[in-house]
């Protein structure tokens, strides 16, 4: 696509899509510069990518021009023109509308609601019957298929961020900026995202900038991209003209930065011994969803020791309330599950005894208390034992040591062991829970999506964690949505479809087509996964 100059004037104002223009724009939290100087150029009509580490200055930079916050220094130019975005209400005026990465649905509101309710125009009186019909209408051009009357609170992650999304399309929006939109998607939904995104921009209706991790959303679906590293925009170049190697290498700031790789390749691993124990074994397993059907049905599952048994399927089959069953948060209204031979019932005591571990899905809401330290986090698990209490009496002293060797040992960014964890980014909030989790001997793991939202680095990193319980003799359950995490990690791989095991394969004869047909219901004969 050629340059378009600064002066736009092909289209009408107001309407169609925008060029954004930052020239050195510069933003500081107190003594920490978190934005230096960035000067970027987005064209019209465009999809434009966003690349850099946790703590880039990515999040900063959209923010600002989202009206969330404000630079101190630098300037933004609308259509060659610049602009003073005081406020989230100034840059809806502007055309500009945002996805975040973390949900910003109001979760007793139903799909309909939410829709209407990012508008911020809402009538006193609602024709419904005239809404609905103009929604369903809108949703018939979009990918997407939502149940109107559904609560957020009732949708899985991958089902909320299409909400996010639909949200922002319902509404025209002449810049589109997109946080990490496809971290709960699976590959199949991503594709379907970005392309219905690309096509959206290609239409002239609508410009892209999109914040993500992936190299090859990069390539396929961009046209241009931005690196950004500690605050600075370090690179800038058409898609066409560059490589996942060179971005990986302006990322890390060096010749021979690694390229996210797996961290341990199924053709070097040992294979799971035929004689290895089962370790984790669920049996006719049903429980209930959020409205009151069964989002379980008889499922039946086992993994071995020293084998990762990873769990594909589309978001909103049932995964969720799997590991709420697993761990305990979720009645189970029918089976068994076991551990070790062992029944388990996910009570504390007996995490600690069969030494049953978890990493789920968004961690701060689901694994840690977000007033509470760093460190007293990091001791939920075993505040009441000694070393960490003795005679009842509580040993901050150890609590705190002990959270700044794993906080060393993790590289959890933060101001301290003192510092409330919901201070902390997302990568650094799981960083602190993996160092809990991970700690000591490990039977069984349970890992549900746990590098959601996280830059590749962090990814690696956690990756290669997970398989190193593998390769000490721990069984893994990896439910994650990301189809290619799954084929790097898993031994086997079994598909969930309307809260059934419908398939099975191990990883070495997996066919990504034949698993995305199975994750997408198209085989409905269930095929119970087998030790």
């Amino acid at each position: 696509m050629s340059a378009v100059p600064h002066a736009i004037g092909a289209l009408p104002a107001g309407s169609g899509a925008l060029a954004l223009d930052t020239y050195e724009l510069t933003k500081r939290f107190g003594a920490f510069t978190a934005m230096d100087r960035v000067t970027m150029r987005v064209e019209p009509g465009t999809v434009h990518a966003l690349l850099g580490e946790n703590g880039a200055g990515k999040s900063t930079l959209v923010k600002c021009v989202a009206g969330f916050q404000r630079a101190e220094e630098g300037s933004i130019l609308i259509d060659g023109r610049e602009q003073d975005i005081a406020n989230p209400i100034v840059a809806r005026a502007l055309g500009i509308g945002m996805v975040y990465q973390h949900f910003t649905l109001a979760p007793g509101m139903t799909v309909a609601e939410n829709l209407l309710l990012a508008g911020g125009k809402t009538p006193a009186l609602i024709d419904w019957k005239t809404k609905r019909a103009e929604l369903k209408a809108f949703l018939a051009t979009t990918p997407f298929s939502l149940d109107l009357d559904v609560r957020p609170s009732e949708l899985a992650a991958g089902e909320k961020q299409k909400l996010e999304l639909l949200k922002q399309l319902y509404l025209k929006p002449r810049l589109l900026i997109l946080d990490e939109p496809t971290s709960v998607l699976t590959p199949q939904e991503a594709d379907e995202v970005l392309g219905h995104v690309r096509e959206f921009a290609r239409s002239g209706l609508c410009t892209v900038l999109i914040i993500t991790h992936k190299f090859r959303e990069v390539m396929a679906y961009a046209d241009s991209v931005t690196v950004l590293r500690r605050g600075k925009a370090v690179h800038h170049c058409r898609v066409a003209e560059t490589s996942p190697a060179q971005l990986a290498q302006a990322m890390m700031g060096g010749e021979d930065a690694p390229i996210s790789a797996p961290a341990s390749s199924p053709a070097v691993r040992k294979p799971v011994a035929d004689a290895a124990p089962v370790a984790l074994k669920v049996e006719g397993l049903k429980a209930q969803g959020d409205r009151g059907t069964l989002a379980l049905h008889d499922l039946s599952l086992s993994v071995r020791a020293g084998e990762i048994l990873g769990v594909a399927g589309v978001s909103g089959n049932g995964q969720r309330e799997l590991v709420e069953a697993l761990v305990g948060q979720r009645p189970r209204l029918a089976g068994r599950v076991s551990v070790m031979g062992q029944p388990y019932k996910a009570r504390r005591a007996e995490n600690r005894s069969l030494k049953v571990r978890s990493l789920p899905e968004e961690p701060l809401r689901n694994a840690c208390v977000g007033d509470l330290s760093v460190a007293e986090n990091m001791a939920l698990r075993d505040f009441d034992r000694p070393p960490l209490s003795r005679s009842g009496v509580l040993n901050f002293p150890f609590w705190r040591n002990r959270a700044r060797e794993w906080i060393a040992e993790y590289g959890v960014k933060t101001q301290g062991e003192g510092a409330p964890i919901r201070s902390l980014s997302g990568g650094n909030v799981q960083r602190a829970v993996l160092a809990r989790e991970l700690a000591g001997d490990i039977n069984v793991l349970i890992a549900a999506n746990p590098v959601f939202g996280l830059d590749f680095a962090a990814v690696a990193e956690i990756h290669e964690r997970i398989v190193q319980v593998r390769e000490k003799g721990g069984a893994v359950l990896l439910i994650s949505e990301d189809l290619d995490e799954l084929l790097e990690l898993a031994d086997r791989i079994v598909v969930m479809s309307e809260g059934r095991i419908v398939f099975e394969t191990s990883a070495a004869d997996a066919e990504r087509h034949v698993i995305g047909a199975h994750m997408g219901g198209g085989h409905h004969e269930p095929e119970q996964a087998c030790a």
